[in-house]
């Protein structure tokens, strides 16, 4: 069976189908969108399946192994609701991901370093499609003389 991660509407991730999450949104705005996330009505005080729960899933992708069977533990015994769940995502999805969004939000506050960044890109891609396409032409027969 092919893997795949779920999206906020529980099916595929998918940027056409608007369910993806953006771990670069401003906190308030991440929130919201994580609570937003497609649950079932089960009661707060029923147990519920882990294993069938997009929030769960996704948490288990950015968690450690110990938070994740807590977590378990937690659908399980019930009294837990998916709003809980979901604030654990959110703070998991904060913790996993702090260095990447720190950095995010440095390069978007300085747009100078932001264009350094993405012309030494440039140059790497560069050079690399330039020893690509000679191998290429040679490969092919084809030489240039400058």
């Amino acid at each position: 069976a092919t893997q795949y991660v779920l999206g906020t509407d529980g099916a595929k991730m998918s940027k056409s189908k608007n369910n993806t999450i953006n771990i670069f949104l401003p906190e308030k705005k991440l929130r919201k969108q994580i609570m937003s996330i497609a649950t079932d009505s089960t009661p707060l005080e029923v147990p519920k399946n882990p294993d069938t729960c997009t929030v769960f899933s996704l948490y288990s992708l950015v968690a450690n192994a110990d938070d994740i069977a807590a977590l378990r533990k937690n659908y399980e015994a019930g009294g837990f609701g998916y709003g809980h769940a979901k604030q654990a995502l959110f703070e998991a999805l904060l913790e996993h991901f702090s260095d990447a969004r720190t950095k995010f939000d440095d390069l978007m506050a300085n747009p100078q370093a932001l264009e350094a960044q993405l012309q030494k890109g440039a140059l790497k891609a560069k050079a690399v499609a330039q020893e690509v396409l000679q191998r290429v032409r040679k490969n092919l027969g084809y030489t240039t003389s400058i």
